[in-house]
């Protein structure tokens, strides 16, 4: 089904024309159409027209009225001060658009006509390290991302940029092979057992190799000769380190299966995947003169980018004993994302204390060509997440938290909400909506933050059935659910005839907004719009639901409408939880 166009977009059409009409030497100018608390809409471009083609404000305002096609679509319009148009929608045209909305399986939600495709560097984890509560954010926000855009019709490919090389594999792969069974495993029940034992397993064997490394010369000696073998591609070397890299998976798909994510394992390509591009990126910025010799290592300069003492301080691409650096490794994968993937659009959703790494990268990808007027790159920055003392989140002694610690124990605190609302659930069903409800309330309190900010992590706020949480989202759509079940063979049905009671029109008018608060998301990059829109839908609808009642309304037609507001209240708040990644049981 073709797109819906909103109220607001019909409106604004038609006080364009209407606008084009009485003032032709305007040309197509923008109404300036808003949402108002004074009528629904208000219109403020007659006054900068006036003012540019030095006419009057009021008098062109006037005009614009005349101008407007006699219709279904205003109840009334006023012109007040210095030439607004106050505009209220007719009731008959909210519920016909929204009527119109309920008959598309998108809910009115358009396609982008012409989507491109759009590579997003999300959730980075290490080979054989813990997963703490600074790998959240990352797979939080991408994961929402990526939902967003693939609902909007792009075609988007994923990229896990895990850290899978460098010097301390030398150390591990010694280790293994002098202690051969040390990755063994034992028949794990499940996924999430399996993933505590790879990780155990790991953790064991870095700390034994570690401290062997630093006690014992030769071992440091037979572990840097390693690291060597593996550089250089050695089989049985590349064998171990591949041991590594399965065990780390099976680690990490614990993990995001705990946070309700699906990582492929073809979207996993992580630092070594773009070694094999290392020397020719190298020798193409040098011989571009983008990068150059300086004592001895291949750099790029940048103007704009010095240090302390006032001296440039470059972007190092190859280190002076030959070694490649972490700009070496990003800027391969710029041009295998551009060159190969066909991507006209990269998003890295990478810590902001990482954003003069990436504006060195991006503007010497520029330099080299490899990023133009028709490739765009964009670091989707994200702040800290921090403890209620509004310090980085650590441990009691001082460590940096587990995030399967943390997960678990938002499961916890969730099955306590559950278990006091539940009606009628049993002790399985309790545990299934705990995870949902639980694993929601970590999501949705990064997601409800713009990514750039700091925010606290506050589990007694999270799980709360109050104020701004997933929860209080959550409770909204299964009461509606609890609605609808009662309603029994009623079934919910637009009349657009009926007039609608204040708290209907606010809540229709806000569920009329979706589509275009979804474009904007979609463009922007900031989930945490939609975050907004849902708690501002949730609370309309508690709203709408202590004003109006519903199955005890005075007539049949409005039970029936009132029926239609719940069922597309609640579609919409599954649409919208679901593109951040977010569950919504039916009883709660």
């Amino acid at each position: 089904m073709a797109s819906v166009p909103s109220l607001a977009s019909t409106l604004q059409q038609r006080i364009s024309d209407a606008l084009s009409a009485a003032l032709p030497e305007a040309g197509s100018a923008d109404p300036l159409l808003r949402r108002s608390d004074r009528a629904d809409f208000q219109a403020n471009g007659m006054l900068a027209l006036a003012k540019k083609l030095k006419g009057n404000p009021r008098e062109l305002a006037a005009k614009v009225v005349e101008g407007l096609p006699a219709g279904d679509l205003i109840q009334e319009i006023e012109v007040s001060g210095p030439g607004f148009l106050n505009i209220t929608v007719s009731d008959r045209a909210i519920i016909g658009t929204l009527a119109a909305r309920v008959a598309d399986d998108r809910l009115g939600v358009p396609v982008k006509e012409k989507p491109g495709t759009t590579v997003i560097d999300w959730a980075q984890p290490n080979v054989a390290k813990e997963m703490h509560v600074g790998h959240l954010r990352s797979a939080v926000i991408g994961d929402a991302v990526v939902k967003i855009l693939e609902f909007a019709g792009e075609k988007v490919v994923s990229r896990h940029h895990i850290g899978d090389w460098g010097t301390q594999f030398g150390m591990l792969i010694q280790y293994l092979l002098e202690h051969p069974h040390e990755l063994d495993h034992e028949s794990a029940e499940d996924a999430e057992a399996a993933g505590e034992e790879a990780m155990s397993n790991l953790n064991r064997l870095y700390k034994a190799s570690r401290a062997l490394f630093d006690a014992d010369a030769d071992f440091k000696e037979r572990a840097r000769r390693r690291v060597v073998d593996l550089q250089a591609g050695d089989e049985e070397t590349l064998a171990l380190w591949q041991r590594f890299v399965d065990e780390s998976k099976i680690y990490f798909y614990s993990v995001f299966d705990k946070l309700d994510m699906t990582i492929e394992d073809a979207d996993v390509v992580g630092e070594s995947g773009y070694n094999h591009m290392l020397a020719e990126t190298c020798r193409l910025l040098e011989e571009s003169g983008v990068a150059v010799r300086s004592e001895g290592a291949l750099c790029v300069f940048f103007e704009d980018v010095k240090g302390p003492d006032g001296n440039p301080v470059p972007l190092i691409v190859q280190k002076s004993d030959g070694g490649y650096g972490y700009a070496a490794t990003d800027l391969s994968a710029i041009r295998n994302r551009v060159q190969e993937l066909g991507a006209d659009t990269l998003i890295y959703v990478v810590d902001a204390r990482q954003s003069l790494h990436f504006k060195m990268v991006f503007e010497t990808a520029r330099r080299a060509g490899w990023l133009n007027g028709d490739v765009k790159a964009v670091q989707l920055a994200f702040g800290t997440v921090l403890g209620k003392d509004g310090k980085p989140f650590k441990t009691r002694e001082g460590e940096t938290v587990r995030l399967v610690d943390l997960l678990d124990e938002a499961v916890e605190r969730a099955a306590t909400v559950v278990r006091e609302k539940a009606q009628d659930l049993s002790e399985e069903e309790i545990a299934e909506r705990a995870a949902q409800v639980g694993i929601g309330a970590v999501k949705y309190a990064d997601l409800s933050t713009s990514a750039i900010r700091d925010y606290k992590f506050d589990l007694d706020q999270m799980v709360s059935l109050n104020g701004d949480t997933s929860v209080y989202l959550q409770y909204a759509y299964a009461r509606i659910q609890s609605i609808l079940r009662k309603a029994g063979e009623v079934a919910p049905k637009a009349h657009p005839e009926l007039a609608l009671a204040p708290a209907e029109r606010a809540l229709a008018l806000h569920l009329d907004e979706f589509a275009e608060t979804l474009a904007g998301v979609a463009e922007t990059y900031e989930p945490h719009k939609l975050a907004a829109y849902l708690y501002q839908l949730a609370s309309a609808y508690t709203t709408f639901y202590d004003q109006c009642p519903v199955l005890k309304a005075e007539s049949a037609e409005l039970v029936e409408n009132r029926l239609f507001l719940c069922d597309l209240t609640a579609r919409t708040l599954r649409q919208g939880m679901a593109l951040l990644g977010l569950r919504t049981p039916e009883r709660l």
